[in-house]
């Protein structure tokens, strides 16, 4: 008897080196199931949400730069995973997505089943392709084709629609095989050398770096080091360039200073490496300026339409880009600039022992302390956030997972990925309370897998960041509380071990003590609801904001 598709399937993410699907089981693919039930390489990961499993296949993607393969099932399911496939998508994360749609016999109306809606189309704006299988034959080479895209050029998701009827069918033609072809190489001498001539000519040339020159971090510190350049960091990828480097700029994020950003403001020359150049970054599109010379470096990389100014792109991976450009520069000596001196102003920890409640500067600081070096460190958006961008100081590779598009929800998903592709790492969340209680409950699936991820909440019972902007132009606050949760006896409950902290004092016992243990962990820190942003208190934006009286 020959193989089915399902099979056939199954070999090809085999041999393409997937090594773990993610997904809430359902009927929709149950040949598929079995068959990776009998695949030893592959593991199926079995979430408790369809959201839950589309960021633990987007940070397994981010982390290896490997695609995970996630699975949707009908409708609902779909829709539930569009925030994940939305977060690959921006920041160009490879993912390939198989997702349910009608089946191709026609089925009765009096069979009972829910109906299936194709929402294939609904990804095309936040996929970088959607394909569809029409014929049991075509699904193969499909797949493959969706392997080798997902990861060519500008990474990125790729959704394949596929009949639910299909997979047990036989499947007796060759089995087709995802190739990543090396981008082309034959004009990069010329183009480092061209850069290389912009180098030599500028008098404050200045790079930002991105999460797709993480492979090229080896490269990146000898370039620094040998033509002087200061290096910032794109926003949430901190671990691209290390942050205790001498020629370490800051991280552009979020209420950066205006001293941190000296070497930007007075470049003459930027050359962004495997980023681009997101709102956040550009700090509001504000950089590069219609005045700096832009270099990008990047496969696939797009110029964003805000940009007024000369800009150069180069079509290549970022590594060998800089390893040419190392050989054809001029060496240079500067001295370090103002914003390597100011970040280390910005980074470190202020006072706090006048605080009555835990701070959040507190947590951070004690889990820096002691965490090992290479700790991996997954984050929601939120503005308990700002305290780890500050206070971290990131400086081993592949050490950081943060979703750039705001998404909540993202931390505690991610966090059990990267432990299932890192096992022998410590892996740490950071998440707000509001975040924990959208997509906390992936704490159980690190359980069920003996994943011992370490979740920190930080709860300080309020939207933080909504807080801010109503107290800032309303004087008031409006829908923003967070009940009080026991998220300790909530983990508990999941068959993980809780910690509740609610004196700064206890902090570093239970940290030390959640590190060793075989299993995950979720630590409540009770901080100061006053403190949302290291630099802000919610009563003293209320105390001056001048209270808009309600329409009439």
């Amino acid at each position: 008897m020959g193989a089915t598709v399902a099979q056939t399937a199954v070999r090809i993410l085999t041999e393409a080196r997937v090594r773990r699907v993610y997904a809430v089981v359902g009927e929709s693919f149950l040949e598929l199931l079995d068959a990776l039930q009998r695949e030893r390489e592959i593991t199926l990961v079995s979430a408790r949400h369809d959201a839950g499993a589309a960021f633990m296949a987007e940070a397994e993607g981010k982390l290896t730069e490997r695609p995970a393969v996630l699975l949707a099932s009908r409708g609902p399911s779909a829709a539930s995973l569009a925030i994940g496939v939305q977060t690959a998508y921006q920041d160009e994360t490879p993912m390939v997505v198989i997702l349910e749609t009608p089946a191709l016999a026609p089925v009765p109306s009096s069979s009972g089943e829910l109906p299936t809606s194709d929402l294939t189309a609904m990804f095309e704006s936040i996929a970088k392709s959607t394909l569809r299988v029409t014929d049991p034959d075509s699904l193969p080479g499909l797949l493959a084709h969706a392997l080798t895209t997902s990861q060519e050029g500008r990474p990125g998701p790729v959704v394949l629609g596929v009949p639910c009827d299909v997979w047990g069918m036989p499947y007796d033609a060759a089995k087709p095989m995802a190739r990543v072809r090396p981008p082309a190489s034959g004009t990069l001498g010329r183009s480092a050398d061209a850069v290389a001539q912009l180098v030599d000519e500028a008098k404050y040339p200045v790079v930002i770096v991105g999460g797709r020159a993480r492979s090229a971090r080896d490269e990146l510190i000898a370039v620094a080091d040998e033509l002087a350049l200061p290096v910032y960091n794109a926003f949430r990828r901190q671990d691209a360039f290390p942050e205790n480097h001498a020629r370490y700029a800051g991280h552009l994020g979020l209420g950066i200073p205006a001293r941190q950003l000296d070497a930007l403001e007075r470049a003459d020359l930027v050359l962004a490496l495997g980023t681009q150049l997101d709102e956040v970054t550009t700090q509001a599109y504000r950089y590069p300026t219609a005045q700096q010379t832009l270099v990008m470096v990047g496969t696939g990389i797009d110029v964003s339409p805000k940009r007024r100014g000369l800009t150069f792109r180069v079509d290549s991976e970022v590594e060998p880009f800089l390893r040419e450009l190392r050989a054809v520069a001029s060496p240079r000596t500067r001295r370090a600039s103002a914003a390597n001196a100011a970040v280390h102003t910005f980074m470190t920890p202020p006072d706090t022992s006048g605080n009555t409640r835990v701070h959040p500067v507190d947590v951070v600081r004690a889990l820096r302390k002691l965490a090992p070096e290479d700790t991996i460190v997954t984050s929601d958006a939120g503005n308990f956030a700002q305290f780890m961008h500050r206070y971290w100081c990131f400086t081993a590779p592949r050490s950081q997972l943060g979703p750039s598009n705001a998404a909540m929800g993202y931390a505690v998903p991610a966090a059990v990925a990267a432990k299932l592709a890192e096992p022998r790492r410590t892996v740490v969340a950071m998440v707000g309370d509001a975040g924990t209680l959208m997509t906390g409950q992936e704490i159980e699936t690190a359980v069920r897998y003996r994943a011992p991820v370490m979740v920190v909440v930080f709860q300080n019972g309020v939207h933080g960041a909504l807080a801010m902007h109503q107290a800032r132009t309303y004087g008031r606050l409006s829908g923003v509380s967070v009940p009080l949760t026991d998220f300790a006896s909530w983990a508990r409950g999941l068959g993980a071990a809780g910690y509740t902290v609610d004196d700064r004092e206890e902090l570093e016992p239970i940290i030390a003590s959640a590190l060793v243990r075989q299993r995950p962990c979720v630590i409540d820190v009770r901080t100061d609801p006053d403190v949302v942003t290291p630099d802000v208190r919610i009563s003293a934006l209320l105390g001056q904001a001048r209270p808009q009286p309600p329409a009439q």
